[in-house]
């Protein structure tokens, strides 16, 4: 495969060729991008259910996705497996029972959506420090890795990764500044077409390796991971003892309702006109996500198979290389990374991935800043005040997209687990809570809001600090350090019924009903998503979201 071409100068081509492909997408995007109702909501809405979908999956897809769970797959076999299943069910959730009720005109961010339906601006200002607390570590992780697989693209040395992480964040500012909802949009759908064909491909050599059969397949990652029928079998990634069950269970749990409400994810939401282009939507964001998932076990799989656990642990402890490793396998050919076409072609696809994340992240970060933290919050004005409104929203990418940098260059050597954990951990203890009792449950207002989000996001940082992912073992934060009191990894077990507890009896503590305050939007909710002539319920009636049963 190496011999017909010079891999290195495909590598370049490859990647000049999605990022000019991609600007020149966002320029055309931004013709029309001077008013807030663009920049935000020029999603789904301009680009239909298939496109909006596809756009949805790009933003779903993320670095976590293709790369850690790929080496979950081959380290940890069935753990991988499961990983794998909860990512699909996730998004098939919010899909499935979010995206209907999270439509409605003039939103933009969930601070916007939670003021028009508790009828209280003072939940802006919680909201937008959930949303922080959520995307900011994502983005870290997100665009330390941009910058580590460019420099493994290009075959750089390790000290090339800060300018390759200050490169990747400048493109990131462009994407978000410019191309607004819709611009990102094209990236994504850009980016699920790249990542597919390579997942796609890599899974087929796979396969073809084996002679097309999955069970000679299975048989030999089984082998190669040395771990016999425990490859099988849940407990490889957290232990097979009580407290191992529990941190798969909080795992799963915190990955599938973190997942499931992530900001950059429900801002796509918004603008979906009416419940038949949700359903049509959800249909293109689940397909090839699962379809994409499928190809990430084969290729897990394939890693184990032909590599072993023991030179995947010395790569990476938690296996975040297997990717890009088992294209040498693949390509025995080829004397070394730098000069396999293979591996320049998945490097590519593992860069678009990272690359069109944080474009994703950043601007559902900066429109959080714009919107909930202004002094004139989520005003809807016009002319003048739409200009500054969104210039105001290009400046906090810009400085977001510095801070970013800059983070990432202090963080770029320690674990990302840790800082996915407290992202995960944030999105899946506060917003369904929120989301939850908003939508199904009478007497919530902006104290439950409050109380769930500034009761919850200490507890998650307290119980992360006394972890084994802060100290005690030698993936931790502080390797050489054992000062953990709490046995588990990850908070969720704890933290995610916390969240939904404070909500509630926040709630009750404020002692005032809701229904007279809601009314009005509740109806114009309504007036708005359903159809000319279509009969709606009285204004003080209950509501569970658009064309609810």
């Amino acid at each position: 495969m190496s011999s017909f071409a010079d891999a290195r100068s495909l590598a370049v081509v490859i990647f000049l060729g999605f990022v000019a492909l991609s600007l020149l997408l966002c320029g055309l995007a931004a013709a029309d991008q001077d008013d807030p109702e663009h920049f935000y909501a020029g999603g789904n809405a301009a680009l239909g259910p298939v496109g909006g979908g596809l756009a949805v999956a790009g933003d779903y897809i993320s670095a976590a996705t293709l790369l850690s769970t790929t080496g979950s797959v081959a380290l940890a076999g069935f753990d991988g497996l499961l990983f794998l299943l909860a990512t699909v069910a996730s998004l098939f959730l919010v899909m499935r029972l979010l995206a209907n009720r999270l439509r409605a005109q003039g939103v933009f961010t969930l601070g916007d959506f939670l003021t028009e339906r508790l009828q209280d601006p003072s939940v802006r200002r919680a909201l937008g420090v959930t949303t922080l607390v959520v995307l900011v570590p994502l983005l870290l992780v997100q665009l330390t890795t941009a910058g580590t697989v460019m420099a493994a693209m290009f075959g750089l040395p390790e000290g090339a990764v800060t300018g390759c992480t200050v490169a990747s964040g400048a493109l990131m500012v462009c994407y978000s500044a410019f191309g607004g909802m819709r611009g990102t949009g094209y990236v994504q759908i850009l980016k699920v077409a790249v990542v597919l064909a390579a997942v796609t491909l890599l899974a087929g050599l796979v396969l073809a390796h084996y002679g097309w059969s999955p069970f000679a397949l299975f048989d030999a990652a089984r082998q190669g991971s040395g771990e016999g029928s425990a490859y099988t079998r849940p407990g490889l990634q957290f232990g097979h003892g009580a407290l191992g069950a529990l941190d798969l269970i909080g795992f799963q749990a915190t990955l599938v309702l973190g997942a499931a409400c992530m900001p950059h994810i429900t801002m796509r939401l918004h603008p979906l006109p009416d419940a038949e282009t949700a359903r049509r939507t959800g249909v293109w964001a689940v397909a090839p996500v699962a379809l994409l998932c499928a190809g990430i076990l084969v290729v897990g799989l394939g890693a184990s198979a032909l590599i072993g656990h023991e030179a995947l642990r010395a790569a990476d402890p938690a296996g975040g290389t297997s990717l890009l490793m088992v294209t040498g396998a693949l390509d025995p050919g080829a004397a070394g990374p730098r000069d396999s076409l293979l591996f320049a072609l998945v490097a590519c696809a593992a860069f678009a991935t990272t690359l069109a994340a944080v474009a994703g992240i950043t601007l559902a970060a900066a429109s959080s800043l714009a919107r909930d933290f202004a002094r004139t919050a989520g005003a809807r004005g016009a002319g003048k005040a739409s200009s500054r409104e969104i210039r105001r929203a290009r400046w906090a990418i810009v400085v977001l997209g510095a801070l970013a940098v800059l983070g990432s260059a202090y963080t770029h050597d320690r674990n990302p687990q840790v800082m996915l954990s407290l992202s995960f951990a944030v999105a899946a203890s506060t917003l369904p809570s929120i989301l939850f009792h908003t939508f199904f449950l009478p007497g919530f207002d902006a104290r439950g809001v409050r109380w769930t989000v500034y009761g919850t996001v200490p507890l998650i940082v307290g119980l992360m600090v006394l972890s084994p992912a802060f100290s005690g073992t030698p993936v931790s934060i502080f390797p050489d350090r054992d000062f953990h009191v709490y046995p588990l990894q990850t908070p969720g077990l704890i933290s995610i019924p916390v969240g939904f507890v404070l909500g509630r009896l926040g709630s009750r503590r404020s002692g005032r009903p809701r229904a007279g305050r809601t009314a009005a939007p509740h109806a114009r909710h309504r007036a708005e998503a359903a159809p000319a002539g279509a009969e709606t319920a009285p204004a003080g009636a209950p509501w569970n979201g658009p064309d609810a049963g």
